[in-house]
This record gives C-alpha cells, structure tokens and sequence, in this order.
C-alpha cells in the first residue's frame, strides 16, 4: 500500500468569475486510484461564499482523476460542489446543468497573459512595449521574453504528463499573451480538462511570483483581447450537416444572442467591439474563414459540404467552459434535424 496524495479542485461561489479552490487528503491505495475509488469529501463552504456559518457543510464529488508528477504519488481530482446530502448539486455547480452527449466534441482556445508586478510580462516598467506585429507565434527573446516560454513549456509536460488532451500552444498576438487549446469528446470531460489546466498553470506561476491574467481585456486600446473560442460538433453536424441545417443552426444562435453573451464570460463587451478579430457583441454573424465573425466557418466545414465543427468565436478568456458548453448544445437540441 502506498500514500497518494489526493488534491481535490472545485470552483468556489464567487461571481461572476469562480476561483479554482484546492485541498490536499492522504488515503492509502495499493495503486493509482481509479475515479470510483475516491471518496466524497467536505468542505467548508462559509470561507467561498457557498454556505452559511450556520450551515457550512458542503461536499465535493469526484469527477475526474488525473496524476499529479510535480508531487511524489500526487492525483488531481476535479470535483463537482454538491449539497450536504451528497446527492443535490450545489446551486453554484455549473457543470450539473450540462445534458453531457458523448457525440458532442469540444476543442476550446484558452488565451490568456502572464502578469508580473502589475503589467503583463516583458512590458516596460513606463510605457508599452513595440506594437502588436511581432508577437503572434513568436520566438526569440525579444518577441516572447526569457521565462514565459519556460512556463508554458512547462505547464505543457505537467498537463501532458496528467492525460490532459492538449492539442497545441502559442504565443498569441499581443506581448505577454499565450494560448493552448483542449480538445475533448464529450463536453463534460473537455471543460474539466480546461479547469484542470488552469489550476496547474496557476499553481505553477506561483513558484515564478507570476500571476495568470484571465480577464478578456486586461490592456485597453490597441491591443488583442483574451478569447476561448469554443470549436463545437455532434454527431449530426459531422455525418450528415448539410446547408439546410446549418442555416437553420445560425437563425438559432442569432435568435439566442443575448442567452449566449450573457454565459461567455464578463465584461465581453471591452473585448467584443467588432475590432480586433471580433464581431460587436450586438451583433451575430457568420462567415468562412472570418475571424471577424461570431462563428466561423473552415474551409473544411464548406469542402465537406456542410460538415464538420464551427468555431464560436465569443466566449472570452473568464468564461465558464461548463456553462459555454451547456449553452451551445442547448441552442443545438432546439435545431430539429431533417
């Protein structure tokens, strides 16, 4: 038997952004565990603005396991709040609302800066650095810095090592600002992996006196917001598609805006301007290849005729991928199908 190093990861009841929350138990396995061998465990929900003082009793559920490398028999369990009886989601657990359809695949585009004393990492002490040009995908010291590539390479292996499904990284288009992206069948297990990775990449920068800054537009003026575009198919929509549908698909995002920008995370509308390689956030369009649009069309998706994943280009950087998700299969599942 050995000691594994259980770290239990839940989103707190903060709004309208949760925190990531962590707490470590030891419990004795003869081997890695396996999901159905964790055990639910409390919490005290007073201390996240989930219970009362007088009630604080909140349990957690497991959900996910993943290895932990950065610590000797380490496991990260992504958990679900649930109410003290163990049965009853919590009112702030997001992902409960998620009709999971294991036909529904995800990829998700998580930008987001490093910060370092107050301004995003290799902007000057005074002023601002060379305008955006250089940046995007870039290399070499004067267009990505010294420690950044040493973190998100990092952050990488960790993720990589934990079965995370990591697709790619990048640095994006503004100094400071990276990406990876996340790929997933079936909703529920994509988004747990962007939260996993984002409590990794946080716990990483700690070590580095570095934050990571998810807001959607930490630098205002002539700089690139943070996204996490959200790539979505089903079933359908990759086997049969067809024009009619996906024309049919579009009246109903356009018919749900607002239900979809009230879920894609706060203050969108700093970011969605109809600059920058968006779309105005009153407004819903799609086109091919438009990064300008609210949904974009690939080549691919046209050459295939009408089949494929669509890329939903407003969700930002804070957004809940548990509601993003729950909100795109549910203006899907009002489409009916020829």
């Amino acid at each position: 038997m050995a000691k594994y190093k259980l770290e239990y990861i839940w989103l707190d009841g903060y709004t309208p952004v949760p925190n990531l929350r962590a707490k470590t138990q030891v419990k004795e396995y003869d081997s890695f565990p396996t999901l159905e061998q964790l055990p639910m465990w409390g919490f005290d929900g007073s201390s996240t603005k989930q219970a009362e003082g007088r009630s604080s009793d909140c349990m957690l559920k497991p959900v996910a396991v993943y290895p932990d490398t950065t610590r000797r028999n380490g496991v990260l369990v992504m958990c679900e709040v649930m109410m003290p009886d163990g049965v009853t989601p919590h009112p702030s657990n997001t992902r409960a609302t998620i009709l999971d359809d294991p036909g529904a695949w995800f990829g998700f585009e998580q930008e987001y800066f490093l910060f370092q004393d107050g301004k995003p990492l290799g902007f000057p002490s005074d002023g601002f650095p060379s305008p955006q040009g250089e940046y995007y995908c870039g290399v070499g010291y004067k267009a990505v810095g010294d420690i950044a590539r040493q973190i998100v390479e990092e952050h990488l292996d960790i993720c990589l090592d934990a079965g995370i499904n990591h697709e790619g990284i990048n640095a994006e288009v503004a100094k400071g600002q990276w990406e990876f992206q996340i790929f997933g069948k079936g909703s529920k297990r994509a988004a747990d992996q962007i939260w996993a990775a984002r409590f990794i990449l946080n716990r990483l920068c700690e070590k580095y006196g570095i934050d990571v800054e998810y807001h959607c537009k930490p630098i205002r003026g002539d700089w690139n917001g943070s996204g996490m575009h959200a790539n979505f198919s089903t079933d359908y929509m990759r086997e049969k598609g067809g024009k009619e549908y996906f024309e049919a698909l579009m009246a109903q995002f356009a018919e749900n805006l607002e239900e979809h920008i009230a879920v894609y995370g706060p203050d969108n509308h700093l970011r969605l301007t109809g600059l920058h390689e968006t779309q105005s956030i009153d407004k819903f369009t799609y086109g091919l290849a438009d990064r300008g649009s609210s949904i974009r069309m690939p080549h691919s998706f046209m050459n295939a005729g009408y089949k494929g994943y669509l890329e939903d280009r407003r969700p930002n950087s804070q957004g809940d991928p548990y509601q993003i998700a729950s909100r795109i299969l549910k203006t899907i599942s009002e489409v009916p199908t020829p």
